[in-house]
């Protein structure tokens, strides 16, 4: 009998009492018992290539979330040099040149905050679902509202707030 590499040989035509016969045939594959480990292991390693997958597209929002932020937070700061004030919206800055857009969340539907501060200048953040991640940037953030003149804010985490 000759055996394959890799395969666990299968007896098929065997009499009642275990001989074998003359015309016994020897057929080579996988049992159902190796298949069955071998998809087990590939779905295990599956998922937790999928939740790690899903850690870095959090982290990768958050991130976006945190430059749109600054580069809106660059912008007003060009307003400002440029008007004397802060503009009453940050549609403004696309108006005057500084942006090509206002970004929207990486969610896609919602758009930053933005309110007119006298105590401050202006608050700027995330809308009230914040990052998704704590800690990082949460933890160096303004966490205000006071002095808001338009708009409506909620600086508190898990919103990224930022003043000038």
């Amino acid at each position: 009998m000759k055996k394959q590499k890799g395969f666990t040989p299968l007896k098929f035509f065997k009499n009642f009492f275990g001989a074998k016969q003359n015309n016994q045939k020897t057929l080579t594959g996988f049992t159902l018992i190796e298949l069955l480990v071998v998809i087990a292991i590939i779905g295990l390693l599956a998922t937790i290539v999928m939740v790690s997958l899903n850690t870095a597209r959090s982290k990768a929002r958050d991130a976006r979330r945190v430059s749109d932020v600054r580069q809106m937070q660059l912008a007003l700061q060009m307003e400002y040099d440029k008007a004397g004030s802060y503009p009453a919206a940050l549609s403004t800055l696309v108006t005057d040149g500084f942006i090509s857009q206002v970004p929207l969340d990486p969610n896609g539907t919602s758009a930053y905050q933005y309110c007119v501060s006298t105590t401050k200048g202006y608050h700027l953040g995330t809308k009230a679902t914040g990052l998704e991640n704590t800690g990082g940037p949460l933890l160096t953030d303004a966490d205000a509202t006071d002095g808001c003149t338009t708009g409506s804010f909620s600086g508190t985490d898990p919103v990224y707030d930022v003043v000038p």
